[in-house]
């Protein structure tokens, strides 16, 4: 058989079919003609609703993982945020109440102020206002140290008081500040009148149930004495000027087989208040004006 007789076509299953150009022109042409039909006719709106329909919960599950990273996210900034807000808030609150203690402190200490100018213009002594700087660290004796000293013509000696009362007394000066022995130190000894009696005693510094009191030395068991009297200065030893207030008497201890009673007095005086005045010892305030013209 020869050769030219066979037939060379492709079988009908291996086909190509239209040419790849006319099925790009075809479906072009189809996609346009598409678009303008939805664009004017709309018809393709309910198939793209249900499509949309369907696949919402697959869209839901999908955005899940983001969601719960911006959520936790969002937890964790919120967090920081209101624990910064809640350390500012507790930062204003604790300078607020800084500034109010300082505010209380400073009525205080202006009134303080104002009844030490007060006692000051209605002393006949020299006197001048001093601060306290500190309490001396000695467990045996009750001292303080004011910012006043040799070259604002402190003297050794000098009487120190309070708007309630007696202090104590200058005990060593220093160019720049003075050490003050408390009236309630063991070896300080003040000469006090009884305002209600008028009798006159000797104080000195004690210690009753843990409190720094002062006591009335060699008083007899029968004398006169009445808790709630009050103490002043007797004046007697040139150094307080007489009729300062000193203390109370707050407990009175009497017993028959002792001459003497045991008398101690509160001191009136803020031991451990900010600012006091320093006094001009008496005697030295007598010579001056004696030299004075």
């Amino acid at each position: 058989m020869a050769l030219e007789s066979l037939d060379r076509s492709p079988p009908p299953f291996f086909r190509v079919g239209f040419a790849p150009l006319t099925k790009l022109i075809f479906f072009s042409a189809l996609s346009l003609l598409l678009v303008f039909g939805d664009k004017q006719l709309q018809f393709t709106k309910p198939l793209r609703a249900g499509l949309s329909t369907l696949i919402l919960p697959m869209q839901w599950l999908v955005l899940q993982p983001g969601e719960a990273l911006s959520a936790m996210g969002t937890y964790f900034q919120n967090l920081e945020q209101a624990q910064t807000n809640l350390k500012a808030a507790e930062l204003k609150v604790l300078q607020q109440s800084v500034r109010s203690q300082q505010v209380e402190q400073l009525q205080i200490e202006n009134q303080n102020l104002r009844q030490l100018m007060g006692l000051q213009s209605s002393m006949a002594v020299t006197s001048q206002t001093a601060e306290v700087l500190f309490d001396v660290p000695d467990p045996y004796n009750q001292r303080i140290v004011i910012d006043r000293g040799q070259l604002k013509n402190v003297a050794l000696g000098s009487p120190v008081i309070d708007a309630g009362g007696v202090v104590g007394q200058v005990t060593r000066v220093y160019p720049l500040t003075s050490e003050v022995t408390l009236l309630t130190d063991k070896d300080q000894s003040i000469p006090v009148l009884n305002s209600r009696t008028g009798a006159r005693n000797i104080t000195s510094g004690d210690v009753l149930a843990g409190q720094p009191m002062i006591e009335l030395k060699f008083v007899p068991a029968s004398a006169d004495v009445k808790e709630g009297d009050l103490l002043t200065t007797s004046g007697i030893d040139g150094v307080y000027p007489a009729g300062l207030q000193v203390a109370r008497i707050s407990h009175i201890e009497r017993r028959v087989d002792i001459s003497f009673a045991r008398i101690h007095a509160s001191p009136l005086a803020e031991l451990k208040g900010r600012h006091v005045l320093v006094l001009q010892p008496s005697a030295a305030s007598a010579l001056n004006k004696g030299k004075a013209p």
